[in-house]
């Protein structure tokens, strides 16, 4: 029979993998989500895809240092989820507007749009620090 300090290491480490397996799952799922087709026959991927492939001519190397300088808060883990789901909003923002290339304008209204309300808070400190004047983009937080 389990008894003492071997009962607890058991109860800890169903725990543990029990936990793991759920964050796992999670963010699996919420991948999965993503990759399915919406009523276009694209998903929300293929949509980022296709737009940062429409724009691609459109980057000076000035304005991926903007967005590599960015995106570098986000911790590194996830930074190329990040670069991928912000550039993909610049570019459908720039073939919106037709623009014949990318703008620091267009680079902070794409960031702001893409990024999720949560973490508004150190996308506002990450301007701030680049003397990036919020003003113009107040509606968009």
């Amino acid at each position: 029979m389990l008894e003492g300090w071997f009962l607890w290491f058991i109860l800890f480490w169903i725990v543990v993998l029990i936990s793991s397996f759920a964050i796992g799952g999670f963010f699996m799922f919420r991948k999965f989500l993503k990759r399915l087709p919406k009523e276009d026959g694209k998903s929300e991927l293929d949509w980022e895809e296709y737009y940062v492939n429409e724009t691609r001519h459109l980057w000076k190397e000035e304005q991926k240092e903007l967005l590599e300088d960015l995106v570098s808060p986000v911790p590194e883990l996830f930074r190329d989820v990040a670069r991928q789901k912000i550039a993909g909003k610049i570019g459908e923002l720039a073939l919106k507007e037709k623009a014949d290339q990318i703008t620091e304008d267009l680079i902070i209204r794409g960031y702001i749009i893409a990024t999720p309300k949560r973490d508004h808070k150190f996308l506002r400190k990450k301007l701030s620090e680049k003397n990036i004047d919020l003003s113009p983009y107040e509606h968009l937080f």
